[in-house]
């Protein structure tokens, strides 16, 4: 990958191409939980390389705002949260969710400033999340449900933990299928089972083939592909299929297991860091947000520290455990998402993908490069971001994984409808 194309690819800030791409999408400011309580501590977040706050006024409705005050640009996260407004501490200024200024008090009541609007973004709460748009305000696009999240009633648990690289390296690593026959192989075991069986610490695998062929397909949302490995039963007649599901530009279905679907958002806090969001979720089943979390070791306090950094990183090694790994656990490192941290972040802020040696279990990585540079570019041309004109709803994508036979097309296992008639086979 030449060099100018992959700066093109990591970097959101400021005009950078991909971060007006990103802006023509809802993006996840932050969990509603961070935000639940009306009058609450108003919350710092970034995205994009902007600096904002947000709060829940006294009636519930939810401001993402510049966080510093456009007076003299002190911090309006220090703010008191009050009488359906944000009152920053240093002249006692009041906004609004819409940053319309109610009060100035160091002004005189006449005062013209009072036409004065702060800067607040469009939002949107669903889902679990507070949703905010970052783009041109004559832009907005409708809210569109997220594919994890196919109905108001549908059973969502929430892993929240930050990365300190680039967005790109941690979804790389969202739609690398080939990874977790090694990195995860003590969390995701070979057994003899029907398909991806979740228990407390782990998830079976009936599948010891840890050199999937992989096959992938573009599309108008992003691109889907399958990793086909050879199962431990009846290899002769059936595969073993994992179906990942892209939907640009920040969005990886992953391949579910039989209490839960899975899904990730890797959102750009800013061209070094990322949020890393992974979602287990059911209409029906799912798994509850504290064992969810205790499972991935993302807990707050134990695992994380407040602002989701993680007291396991790479100023510690992880933690690595040298003794277990020569006991028999692969890595060392306790948790899913700590493993892949520890993978990307060594990687260094921003991974200098020209010296990278791809294989043919890179399929994908090399389909998401390609397409997002040309995405990027397009941006630049004055041309619509990817996944903002297409016919297919996110609601209607669904990842996939299963022992089917060797004839089957996969590409009829990344549509929810087409899932159950797929698996009757």
């Amino acid at each position: 990958m030449r060099p100018a194309d992959n700066e093109l690819l990591c970097r959101v800030e400021g005009e950078a191409a991909m971060g007006q791409l990103m802006r023509q999408h809802w993006l996840p400011v932050c969990m509603s939980e961070e935000v639940a309580e009306p009058d609450g501590t108003p919350l710092r977040a970034r995205l994009l390389g902007v600096d904002l706050v947000v709060f829940r006024d006294t009636k519930g409705r939810v401001g993402v705002m510049d966080e510093r005050c456009p007076h003299r640009g002190a911090s309006l996260a220090f703010g008191r949260n009050e009488d359906c407004g944000l009152r920053c501490l240093y002249h006692g200024w009041k906004f609004g969710v819409d940053g319309e200024i109610q009060e100035m008090a160091s002004e005189p009541p006449e005062s013209r400033m009072m036409n004065l609007r702060h800067k607040a973004y469009p939002t949107h709460e669903a889902a679990g999340f507070i949703w905010a748009w970052l783009g041109a305000a004559d832009a907005v696009r409708p809210f569109e449900a997220p594919a994890w999240a196919p109905a108001p009633t549908t059973k969502i648990s929430i892993v929240k933990i930050h990365a300190a690289c680039n967005w790109a390296q941690v979804l790389e690593g969202a739609i690398d299928s080939a990874h977790s026959s090694s990195l995860h192989s003590t969390n995701m075991p070979t057994a003899e089972v029907e398909g991806s069986t979740a228990t407390d610490t782990a998830w079976l695998r009936p599948s010891n083939d840890k050199a999937p062929r992989l096959e992938v397909q573009a599309t108008d949302y992003g691109f889907h592909y399958a990793a086909i490995r050879r199962p431990i039963r009846n290899p002769e007649s059936h595969a073993y299929i994992r179906t990942t599901v892209f939907v640009a530009p920040f969005t990886v279905l992953i391949p579910p297991n039989d209490q839960y679907n899975l899904a990730q958002m890797l959102v750009p806090i800013d061209d070094e860091n990322c949020m890393f969001y992974w979602m287990a979720w059911h209409p029906t089943k799912g798994i509850g947000q504290d064992a969810w979390r205790r499972f991935c070791a993302a807990e707050v306090g134990a695992d994380l520290d407040a602002d989701y950094r993680k007291l396991r990183n790479l100023a510690n090694n992880f933690q690595q455990d040298r003794e277990k790994m020569k006991a028999g656990d692969f890595t060392g490192i306790l948790g899913i998402p700590a493993q892949d941290m520890a993978m990307w972040e060594s990687m260094g802020p921003i991974a200098d993908r020209s010296a990278d040696h791809l294989g043919s279990s890179d399929a994908a990585i090399i389909q998401f490069r390609r397409q997002m540079v040309a995405a990027a570019k397009a941006v630049q041309a004055g041309e619509p971001a990817i996944g903002t004109t297409g016919d297919v709803r996110q609601v209607d994508l669904a990842s996939f994984e299963g022992v089917v036979p060797k004839d089957a097309d996969w590409r009829a296992f990344t549509t929810r409808n087409a899932q159950p008639a797929a698996a009757a086979e």
